[in-house]
């Protein structure tokens, strides 16, 4: 391999983020950014990162994994020029939480399962905390789970952390009880604020509530609900797609269409599915 073709490693893209970043020399976009600005972006490229996984789109995947490198490089420059750490530090932390975590791997302890991993790992985690003083008196159990998380993934958190110190339902069916009677309360918030008796808070209210429950009802399935949607998201991409395209091919555009045609061919692209 010639040192034109010569392949481009971390310590590469470490300097191109510093040349990004140089005063007088660098992007003037990238000059302007701090922690708070670039953070939308590094989420944003963890979902197409997810995304490209649901697609099973390798060379995708490729690219997003790049992208999101590229956010860790440029959170790391920043924190460097502020004196707080740099990109070395973040690789070592991660390395040596790693080795600490998995003592099965690195260490002498042993285990025999995946939950047995789980139970270890909080653990470790505790311990961790508790010899930081992160633990602190007067902060709860849940205050660490961060509020970035999309609600339907903080509402599990949420319920996992409860679930560890016995507050959670035994089994399924007390969770789908509890799912009818939020909907029930959100029929009457809508029903009340209808009758002008009510307010569009209330409704949001019940509506979150009955939503929390399903989340709830997704891990007592252990399904992730956000994976989920996304594939009924998906769904209904699929079929509406087809709807366009068989109207299209008549020359109209689902505006110029009513339901009953509409939902005709709604089913006609379910029962397409159903027999491929």
């Amino acid at each position: 391999m010639t040192a034109a073709t010569k392949r481009k490693t971390i310590v590469d893209l470490v300097a191109i983020m510093a040349a990004l970043r140089t005063p007088g020399t660098g992007c003037p976009w990238d000059l302007e950014q701090n922690f708070e600005t670039i953070a939308p972006y590094t989420l944003e490229e963890a979902y197409e990162v997810a995304d490209a996984i649901e697609k099973k789109d390798m060379a995708a995947l490729k690219d997003e994994l790049g992208d999101l490198l590229f956010q860790v490089v440029y959170h790391a420059q920043m924190a460097q020029e502020d004196g707080a750490f740099e990109f070395d530090d973040v690789v070592d932390v991660i390395c040596e939480k790693m080795v600490r975590r998995h003592p099965h791997v690195f260490g002498d302890e042993s285990v025999q399962s995946s939950t047995e991993v789980d139970g270890l790992w909080e653990r470790i985690k505790a311990e961790e905390k508790a010899q930081s003083g992160e633990q602190q008196a007067d902060k709860g159990l849940l205050d660490s789970v961060p509020f970035a998380f999309p609600a339907l993934t903080r509402s599990i958190k949420l319920q996992n952390k409860a679930a560890r110190v016995g507050f959670d339902w035994p089994s399924i069916p007390p969770v789908f009880e509890k799912a009818r009677e939020e909907l029930g309360e959100l029929e009457h918030a809508i029903a009340a604020a209808q009758s002008g008796d009510g307010d569009a808070d209330a409704i949001e209210d019940e509506y979150g509530d009955f939503l929390f429950v399903v989340a709830n009802m997704a891990r007592h399935l252990k399904i992730d609900p956000e994976r989920a949607l996304r594939r009924t998201c998906a769904k209904f991409t699929r079929r509406f797609s087809h709807v366009e395209r068989a109207l299209a091919a008549e020359g109209r555009t689902p505006d110029q269409a009513d339901l009953d045609e509409m939902e005709r061919l709604w089913n006609e692209a379910k029962a397409l599915e159903a027999e491929s």
